[in-house]
């Protein structure tokens, strides 16, 4: 039989100075943590203002009160990232193969998704739902909607397909000529080469950014709020006129930051886990500019 394997006095030395580190890296950084802590807090709570900006923003009652309905606004929100992450990944999608078509005969092709990329990305967020909301049924054509919900969408859609194409066409160009000339070599088409060599690759590599823009979409789907649509936002605003209280404002803040911070881990896990923080970086730029 074996002899079970006993760590010899040097390595238990060893482990027992590893355990001894962690542990003091542990209680200073949970005593530094308290400190600010509890710095910042007094900072704050003994501030001359305090007791006005505390009955204004943190009444407990108010919040209670107004939670339903700033919840049921928020399921508006979700359903609209949900649904708008799905047609913008398509969109984008599209707008990326466009980019990276070769020929002449396709210039007009790449020159449109050129120029839809750069004005979408060169207009502000707020401008585009403004337009989109208010331009579109102003011009009283047969079958477009005049749904806030719908055109609040819309504008997210059209803003963010321009900044995930860039994000996916940065995916396809990275991956290396060699692999598209090996896929060929083997008798595939270049539609082929591009569909299950390039695509798979590309995707896989993109991902990342691809959460962090999600994480930015669902905060911004906020702002339907101001062509109408009583989602989170828009139903904070009413809970505040009807309480003359600023709370329900805090509440949908909470709220975003709760639906936002799972998505935010799991898109660190996920950078850690596939190598792509320091090694991407320029991944990361084709989304970054915003």
């Amino acid at each position: 039989m074996p002899r079970a394997w006993t760590p010899s006095e040097r390595q238990r030395d060893r482990d027992a100075f590893r355990r001894g580190r962690a542990r003091r890296s542990t209680a200073v950084a949970l005593t530094s943590t308290l400190v600010l802590t509890a710095v910042a807090v007094l900072g704050l709570v003994s501030s001359p203002g305090w007791p006005r900006v505390k009955g204004s923003f943190f009444d407990p009652d108010v919040a209670r009160s107004s939670l339903p309905a700033v919840l049921e606004g928020l399921w508006l929100n979700v359903r609209v990232m949900v649904v708008c992450a799905v047609l913008i990944v398509v969109v984008a999608m599209a707008l990326a193969l466009a980019r990276t078509l070769r020929g002449p005969a396709f210039f007009p092709v790449r020159a449109a998704a050129t120029a839809y990329v750069d004005v979408f990305r060169g207009l502000p967020l707020i401008l585009v739902l403004l337009l989109v909301g208010f331009g579109l049924p102003g011009l009283r054509l047969q079958g477009v909607p005049t749904s806030a919900v719908v055109l609040g969408g819309l504008a997210l859609v059209l803003t963010y397909s321009a900044y995930v194409a860039e994000v996916f066409r940065a995916g396809i160009e990275s991956v290396h000529p060699s692999q598209v000339a090996a896929a060929r070599s083997l008798g595939l088409s270049r539609g082929q080469a591009l569909r299950h060599v390039v695509l798979p690759q590309a995707v896989r590599r993109v991902v990342p950014p691809l959460l962090n823009d999600l994480v930015a979409l669902s905060k911004d789907s906020g702002l339907i709020s101001i062509l109408g649509a009583v989602d989170a936002v828009r139903a904070a605003q009413i809970q505040t006129a009807t309480y003359a209280n600023f709370t329900p404002y805090v509440v949908a803040g909470v709220l975003f930051v709760i639906l936002t911070i799972p998505l935010t881990r799991f898109t660190d896990a996920l950078a850690r886990r596939s190598g792509w923080l320091g090694s991407q970086g320029a991944l990361a730029g084709a989304g970054a500019m915003r």
